[in-house]
């Protein structure tokens, strides 16, 4: 059984990602088991400067789902770099994916370039779901001229491979996808959280501090696989799927509609072990679907 995979010419000894913003610096979770058994990581969030996040409550429970609204908490790209990552590295041989965010193209184009100068990162995921501060705070990844530009701003300073998360907040997914490529992305990464919210019945009141927040869980499952579908129809470049991914099956599922790797997110905060219990299950369920060789399974369901 072959589970090995190719992400943007970086070798994944398997395709399972811990999404970034559910396995915290990756270096929390080896409390509970060797984190040299991942494909990759992609650690938290992280923006130029220190952000200490949105009000409380940040979280809410939703039928086969979760809220968040936690709003980029993180110590900023500099502190990321000269002291999380480093921390990481020392327990943790595998690729490094650092996660960028920004409010402004400067923003991300700065912490883009100090983390590709970076020994300990592998891979770039740059988050075009900040709001765009000089569009009224719409989000850079809501329109294709958006995220050209931030694609291109980005690339000019990187020589690591740059994948583009994208959010599913928009109608046509594939023609941002496509922007993005055309913009000279690596790659694409996808679906981020759905804006959703919740109601307290008894205060009459939002149950999130921020009023919204983003969905993910099993509950975006079914979006996730029709966005990848269609995006891979639209892109010659790598995809990584996520969004309520819990099972090997759901890894196999993904990869069928279009991604190279898979990322794991909710399911870590319900399950810190979920990730290792997921690449121990996937040989058995190659097994079961015929499967010999991960890498080739590909967008096997167009």
């Amino acid at each position: 059984m072959n589970t090995k995979v190719n992400l943007c010419g970086v070798e994944l000894q398997n395709p399972v990602i811990p999404a970034s913003g559910t396995f915290g610096f990756g270096y929390e979770f080896t409390q509970w088991y060797d984190i040299n058994c991942l494909g990759a990581i992609s650690v938290k969030g992280t923006t130029e400067k220190e952000r200490f996040g949105n009000i409380q409550p940040r979280i809410a429970e939703a039928p086969s789902g979760l809220l968040n609204a936690v709003g980029l908490q993180n110590p900023g790209i500099e502190a990321v770099l000269a002291h999380e990552l480093p921390e990481l590295r020392k327990v943790y041989s595998q690729p490094i994916i650092a996660n960028i965010s920004g409010f402004s193209k400067e923003e991300y184009v700065k912490s883009c370039a100090l983390a590709d100068a970076d020994e300990n990162v592998d891979l770039i995921e740059v988050n075009i779901s900040c709001p765009n501060v000089h569009a009224g705070g719409m989000s850079f990844g809501t329109e294709a001229s958006s995220a050209l530009e931030i694609t291109k701003a980005v690339k000019a300073v990187c020589k690591k491979p740059v994948i583009i998360k994208l959010t599913p907040n928009v109608t046509d997914i594939a023609s941002i996808a496509k922007a993005c490529e055309d913009g000279g992305a690596d790659g694409v990464s996808l679906i981020n959280t759905l804006l959703a919210m919740r109601i307290d019945l008894k205060t009459k009141k939002p149950l999130l501090g921020n009023v919204t927040g983003g969905l993910s869980g099993p509950a975006v499952f079914p979006v996730a696989v029709r966005m990848v579908y269609q995006v891979y129809n639209a892109v010659k470049i790598p995809i990584i799927g996520m969004g309520g991914v819990s099972s090997a099956e759901d890894v196999i599922e993904l990869m069928l509609a279009g991604a190279t790797a898979v990322q794991v997110g909710a399911a870590n905060l319900k399950d810190p072990c979920a990730c290792r219990d997921i690449i121990a299950n996937l040989p058995k369920a190659m097994e079961k679907y015929n499967i010999t060789d991960l890498s080739k399974i590909t967008g096997g369901a167009h």
